[in-house]
């Protein structure tokens, strides 16, 4: 199984990954090996789902295909497709092709706020070793915000962060 990602006109949201797991790809469902990224979305107030319901790989399925970018207006990609257990077993010449549709999909469709999920992330994108957290310069439209890796240090940094960026989606759109 692949995982089929989630963009269309009209986003509020549009969160950007480095690649998938291995689980997650063979789920067709993005972080849903280790759900924290659900879970900082549910805590943050960005999905009203229970986190028993998260926790649920055929709920969280159904959630992803049918109600992430239709009902929340929230997307998603990956800049490399193929599935790795970590990110340091990647090779900066395989998101070539992923930052090219990237830049060209922020383009098109124009989400009010393209979050790179991580500074590797945003690194692989912008191909500068150095990034920042935070608000980064607009790409046409659409605001830029990097944020922390969901699965790293503390929940309630990640979970002012995404309300941080739905409060500026909330203002704009």
């Amino acid at each position: 199984m692949t995982i089929k990602y989630q963009i269309d006109f009209g986003l509020k949201i549009l969160f950007v990954g480095i690649n998938p797991s291995p689980g997650s790809y063979r789920k067709g469902i993005p972080f849903s090996n280790n759900k924290m990224f659900w879970y900082l979305l549910h805590d943050a107030g960005l999905l009203p789902e229970s986190r028993e319901l998260l926790k649920n790989d055929a709920y969280l399925k159904k959630l992803y295909t049918n109600d992430f970018k239709k009902k929340y207006r929230f997307g998603l990609i990956g800049i490399i497709d193929r599935p790795t257990r970590r990110a340091s077993e990647l090779k900066k010449i395989e998101a070539k092709p992923g930052k090219k549709r990237l830049m060209a999909l922020i383009k098109k469709y124009k989400p009010l706020v393209v979050c790179f999920i991580g500074k590797i992330t945003y690194s692989l994108f912008i191909g500068l070793p150095i990034v920042t957290l935070g608000w980064q310069p607009s790409i046409s439209s659409s605001r830029i915000y990097v944020m922390h890796s969901p699965n790293h240090g503390l929940a309630k940094i990640r979970i002012k962060e995404l309300k941080e960026i739905n409060n500026m989606t909330n203002l704009e759109g």
